[in-house]
């Protein structure tokens, strides 16, 4: 099997991978899933105790796991990470980074700097729906990755996340409270909370269709637009233009770069 490893700011998301029978969907060779807190001052030791507790759990062996691919965004966790999986697994993770070979060309300057989930997404959104394509990741920041018709990557915007956003409010404001980040009873608020509520999910729901708006203008109306991370689905139920939510599509484009590579 082939262990996925999605290293982001905010959570750590890890799948299991079993490749059979070709007719078979891809959804559904993923044997376990697990979402994470990324915590940054894991030790190796920790993270391989984690591990084992995650297989155990779901009655699945180490011995299983016959490869790693791995894609991170916080570099100071990368060599913990890879000592973790040496001992739990035996066998080297491959990183994605510089010189991985992705079937994509990278319009991006220096092509070094964009994030490896990024391009991860964008490799797997291409390979599912072709382009031109925009890719919305709600994660610790929300980014917005745009894919080219011939399967370029062009570039994208990168903004605060939601949840930023409302830790921002919170932290600045002697007399707002913390809230439940969701859909309010109505548009106008007639108590502090539902102000709240309103001004946070409708404010970024406006946020994501007017940056998606703008893209489209350029890319044109038949750009595809899907979605993925935590609060995907919070957003994605409003907005005009995202027509998918795929939580997978992170798991699926390591899953896709790792074939590529092997």
């Amino acid at each position: 099997m082939l262990l996925a490893v999605d290293i982001g700011n905010t959570n750590t998301v890890l799948g299991l991978y079993q490749a059979s029978d070709q007719r078979e969907r891809a959804s559904e060779k993923w044997r376990a899933t697990w979402r994470l807190t990324t915590n940054r001052a894991q030790t190796a030791d920790e993270f391989q105790f984690l591990l084992t507790g995650l297989l155990q759990a779901r009655g699945l062996q180490a011995a299983a796991v016959s490869a790693i691919i791995v894609a991170s965004v916080v570099p100071t966790l990368d060599g913990m990470v890879r000592e973790a999986l040496r001992r739990q697994f035996g066998c080297e993770p491959l990183f994605v980074g510089p010189g991985l070979k992705t079937g994509m060309p990278i319009h991006y300057e220096p092509p070094a700097d964009v994030g490896a989930d990024r391009i991860v997404n964008a490799v797997a959104g291409y390979a599912a729906h072709g382009g031109p394509l925009i890719i919305v990741d709600f994660g610790t920041a929300t980014t917005f990755d745009v894919v080219s018709p011939a399967g370029e990557y062009q570039g994208g915007i990168i903004c605060p996340g939601l949840a930023i956003s409302a830790e921002a409010l919170f932290a600045r404001t002697s007399r707002l409270q913390r809230v439940e980040i969701r859909p309010p009873a109505r548009l106008v608020g007639n108590t502090t909370v539902g102000s709240i509520q309103s001004g946070l999910f409708y404010g970024y729901l406006s946020l994501v269709d007017g940056l998606i708006e703008r893209l489209r203008g350029e890319l044109g109306t038949d750009t595809k637009v899907i979605a993925t991370g935590g609060l995907a689905a919070l957003i994605a139920g409003q907005s005009r233009y995202i027509t998918l939510v795929d939580e997978r599509l992170t798991l699926n484009g390591l899953r896709l770069l790792w074939e590529r590579n092997r």
